[in-house]
């Protein structure tokens, strides 16, 4: 036999007492060494140990499994995490690099001047890659205003998140022509604050906007129009909670103002009125029939309504429950 014909046989043979002998290691390990039975792992306990006579054969294995568990394959899919979580508050979904602003490295450590001036740069070309086309300036700067409102107005995540994806479709459905970045923007902070159940009046969206109330309402009406939206009537019993909460009242107070507004809606009363004002004259009305006394200019500052409009509706509530105004 040539040389070549020697070293390739060799290898063969090699290769060989490789796999016979993994596959003898493979035979070691799935039986036990003492009497040749079937050994299972014990995920809970880490261990893995022999069905017939008990011995443990490994123990402080490392379990590479989550450590939650799921019920179902939604479940399991919400739990997953790989990465951060996309979300639509984000232009690009979060799914970009994000440099901090912190001129620190790993252990907690200030940067030197020459660092310093070199991650700006890269902060500001990190900014610059993460905009590629004038949509994706727009919505960067649509989302952050719906952040800051959202924050102003201390509205929760969920209502963030759908603002952001009203605001996405009425970018594609090319609604924004003719309209400003910032009056779409509040509108869909709005319409999404509304169909959340946590509203926010106009005169509140108002006071955080940098658009006039007439623009802002003007285009509510039209995106909802165009989008479809499902928004039901606000109901003055959603901006109670918030009224109690601001003048420290008690549950108390709340659950009569809940009944007058009840007894309201049954008799019609609340029909052609403002939400706003009739939530604020019945937490007026009920801190009054629970002895917690709180003056109309404290409710109007509160509501952002005027004390006439509490005086009016605190009136017409008081009479439809049958007390002595």
């Amino acid at each position: 036999m040539t040389d070549t014909t020697i070293r390739e046989y060799t290898r063969e043979r090699a290769s060989e007492d490789e796999d016979q002998a993994s596959t003898d290691e493979e035979t070691e390990t799935l039986v036990c060494p003492e009497c040749d039975g079937n050994l299972v792992s014990d995920s809970e306990r880490g261990e893995t140990v022999c069905e017939d006579c008990g011995l443990v054969v490994e123990e402080d294995e490392i379990d590479p499994g989550p450590e939650w568990r799921a019920f179902d394959a939604s479940e399991k899919d919400e739990k997953s995490r790989v990465g951060a979580p996309t979300t639509n508050m984000m232009h690009d979904k979060g799914l970009s690099t994000n440099i901090g602003w912190q001129d620190k490295d790993a252990y907690g450590n200030s940067l030197s001047s020459r660092q310093r001036e070199k991650m700006q740069r890269l902060r500001t070309w990190n900014e610059r890659f993460r905009t590629r086309d004038s949509k994706e300036r727009n919505l960067k700067q649509a989302l952050g205003e719906i952040d800051r409102m959202a924050s102003a107005l201390g509205l929760p995540e969920n209502v963030r998140e759908t603002a952001s994806v009203i605001y996405r479709r009425a970018l594609d459905e090319d609604l924004l022509p003719g309209r400003s970045i910032e009056g779409v923007s509040t509108a869909s902070l709005y319409a999404a604050a509304r169909q959340a159940g946590t509203p926010r009046s106009l005169d509140e969206i108002d006071a955080v906007s940098r658009v006039e109330k007439d623009e802002v309402a003007r285009t509510y009406r039209y995106v909802v129009r165009e989008l479809n939206l499902e928004i039901q009537p606000a109901d003055p019993e959603s901006y109670v909670p918030r009224f109690v909460s601001d003048l420290d009242l008690s549950d108390e107070v709340e659950r009569r103002a809940r009944e007058l507004l009840s007894t309201a809606k049954s008799k019609g009363v609340h029909s052609g009125k403002s939400p706003v004002g009739l939530a604020a004259a019945a937490v007026y009305a009920a801190s009054l029939l629970a002895n917690e006394k709180v003056t109309q200019s404290e409710v109007s500052e509160v509501a952002q309504i005027s004390e006439v409009t509490i005086r009016n509706r605190y009136h017409e509530l008081l009479e439809a429950e049958g007390q002595v105004v």
